[in-house]
Parts: structure tokens; sequence; C-alpha cells
């Protein structure tokens, strides 16, 4: 292993092999824990066991626990307070994919983020701070980060990051994410036999069907980063009685937050239309909103140059194609989410194959090389006030540009 640990701009031998040291201390039971998580999968808002075990660990290790917190029954907060100084979160996931389980390999990152905390909490003789590990639940689901960035949980921290798991050989200094708004729509109409009388109803389903029509009719105009999907949740009861009742789900994405009032706008517009043509009411009900990522070149610079110091191959950041509820902590202080490859296959995530990838020794080697990136990270943040500046000065006109 190679990289290193620079405090006021300065690496020194002894800080390197003590961070490789305490990592090395932690890493079975990380990979114990990894293995765990990926064999007893929970899915999004009932990671009841996952949770407990990480907690558990983290007790044992002497962080000040809050659990459950913010308001998750899953979620929770361990805390090592090292004095006056930086405040640096390391975000953890455990939530997994119905059927297919940790196809997106929250088990491996999951646990890099609780090795992480552990190897901080022995390094304390190298930097004065507040460590906090937060188990952050939900995220292929209504995204915890987003009720806890909303809290103000995150507003008085120098950094929030995470590794995520990636495939394909190379590394990446952070993931690219979308705005995301997700929303229930509802049609009411009025029911009536469909044969006998239909004249009496007002069908949901004709409004619901309109709706998507109207939908598909503007995606011409789309610019290229907007995306607009939905599925029918409740199409109604009976073929022989016109639908009183119809839900949809909608999801829709944009590059920014900024731009995603005017598809809002648009999408809102056709539902309106759509229930006025077919004399019936729409409902809209916001179910999450994912916040696109506020990337910072300063972390990323730093995050590469320990992946290259490291042995580990990188490519660039790819324009972004998802969404990721680190994107809301993005907008309340510094963060970053590296993409970590864990094998050199070609993997898509959310299969089979990517989560059993996850327990092979290259997944697990990589696992502990990136728990020491994040704690050189951390500790650089805590220990170099030009670079901790720098970081936040972006952070600031980055946001503000969003606005």
């Amino acid at each position: 292993m190679g990289g290193g640990l620079r405090k006021d701009g300065v690496m020194t031998d002894y800080e390197l092999s003590s961070v490789k040291k305490v990592i090395g201390t932690h890493f079975k039971k990380a990979a114990e824990l990894s293995c765990y998580l990926r064999e007893h999968p929970e899915l999004p808002d009932q990671e009841f066991e996952s949770s407990r075990k990480m907690v558990e660990i983290l007790k044992e290790a002497g962080f000040e626990v809050t659990y459950p917190f913010a308001g998750y029954e899953t979620a929770f907060h361990a805390l090592f307070d090292n004095g006056d100084g930086p405040e640096v979160a390391i975000l953890a996931e455990y939530d997994a994919l119905p059927e297919i389980g940790h196809g997106c390999g929250h088990n491996l990152h999951g646990s890099l983020s609780v090795l992480t905390g552990l190897a901080l909490k022995d390094l304390k003789e190298f930097y004065r701070g507040k460590v906090h590990v937060i188990g952050t639940p939900a995220e292929e689901e209504n995204g915890a980060k987003i009720g806890m960035a909303a809290q103000g949980i995150f507003d008085n921290m120098s950094l929030a990051m995470m590794m995520h798991s990636w495939s394909g050989g190379k590394c990446r200094a952070d993931m690219d994410a979308l705005s995301l708004q997700c929303y229930f729509v509802e049609f009411y109409g009025q029911a009536a036999h469909a044969v006998a009388a239909p004249w009496e109803g007002k069908s949901a389903l004709a409004a619901a069907r309109k709706f998507l029509d109207l939908i598909d009719a503007r995606r011409e105009c789309f610019t290229p980063d907007v995306h607009v999907n939905s599925i029918i949740l409740d199409g109604g009861k009976a073929p022989n009685i016109i639908p009183d009742y119809v839900k949809l789900r909608m999801e829709f994405r944009t590059a920014t937050m900024k731009s995603m009032g005017a598809v809002d706008e648009m999408v809102k517009k056709c539902a309106d239309g759509a229930a006025m043509a077919l004399d019936c009411t729409v409902k809209f009900t916001s179910v999450f909103e994912f916040a696109d990522m506020v990337r910072n070149m300063t972390l990323e610079e730093e995050i590469i140059r320990q992946f290259e110091a490291f042995g580990m191959p990188t490519t660039g950041v790819e324009a972004a194609s998802g969404s990721s509820d680190v994107g809301n902590v993005s907008y309340r202080c510094p963060a970053i989410q590296p993409l970590l490859a864990v094998t050199d296959e070609d993997y898509a995530l959310h299969t089979a194959a990517f989560r059993d990838a996850t327990a092979l020794p290259q997944a697990e080697e990589a696992m502990e090389k990136g728990a020491c990136i994040l704690a050189l990270t951390a500790l650089r943040t805590f220990n170099d006030e030009a670079f901790r500046n720098k970081v936040y000065a972006e952070f600031q006109e980055q946001v503000e540009k969003r606005k």
C-alpha cells in the first residue's frame, strides 16, 4: 500500500504507517460485518439487524451512540469527541434491494465507513476535532440523508464523505448525481358500470392515460438532462367498472435543483389539463426529493492523489445518470462520494453478479485501501487549515451558483 498523510502540508512516514496499522487492526471485523450484511440483506427502513450490528461495533470501540437517530428507526449517530476542532462525518449505508439483496454493494462500503470511524478514533493523537459516523438508511428508497440534511445535521461539518462500491477496475473521484423529484399522482373520477351506464362515469384511468400522453408529447422538447418516468400503481379494480381512482408514481430528474422547477411546473400542467379534459381531479403528493451533487474539485483532486498513491487506477467522473441522497448533504457542507472499484469485471450495479463480487478477495482489499483513503482525507481536513478553507470556499461558490 502507498499513499500519504500530510499534516499541515507535511507527510510523515510515522503518521502513514499508523493509519495502515489501525486499519489493519480493525479490518477483519469490518470484513466480517460486510459478509454478515451480504448474507442478511434488509430492505430500506427495515435494516434493524444491520444497524444494530454497526452500533454494537461502534459502542464497543467507545463511540457515544444515539440509536435510533433523527426520527429514523434504523439510523444512528456515533460520535468520537476529540476536542475542539473541525468536524468530519463518515456516512454509512446498509439497505439492500428487493430479491437481489446487496446488489449495490452497501454491505461493503457501509462496512468501510465503520472501519474508517474505528481507525480515526485510534488515530486520536494526530488531530483535534470530532468524528461522526452516521448510519443513513433507505438510500435505495426515500433516502434518510434527505431528512437529516433538512434537519441541519450536516451544517457544522467541514466534510461529509463515504465511498461507494463500483466495478470495472477503475476508481472515480466522485459520483455526479442528478436532482430527482418523486411524486404520487392520484386521479379521482366517478365509478359507473362500464356497460350498463358508462355515461354516469368519469374515468380516472382515462385521465391518467391522457396525462401520460401529454408527458410523451412534451418529450421532444426536453433538454438532455431531463428524464420523466412513471408507473401505474393502481389502475382500477375490474374492467367492467369505470375507475374512480388511479394512482401513479412519477420520478423526474434534472441536472440541478434549480432547473427542477420548470419541469415540475410542466408535469403539473399536463396533469391539470388531463384532469380538466376528463372531468376529474388530480392530487400530487411529494415522496422525496434528491438534490444534485455539488461537486468539489479540491476534494476530488485530493481523492485522485490518494487513489493513485495506493496503486488504484482512476478514470474521469462520468456525466450523471442517476441520483443519490448524498446530493442533499452536498448542499449543506462539503461532501464527496468516490467510486471504489471492487472488481476488475464490468458488472452493472443492482445485479446479483455485483453483489457476489463484493465477497471476493479483491473487493476486501479495495475496502481496506478505501478506508485508508477516507481516514487520510479526514486527517488532512482536521490538520491542514489552508486545505480546509479552500474546500469550504469552493463549496460556498458552487452552492451560490445554484441559487
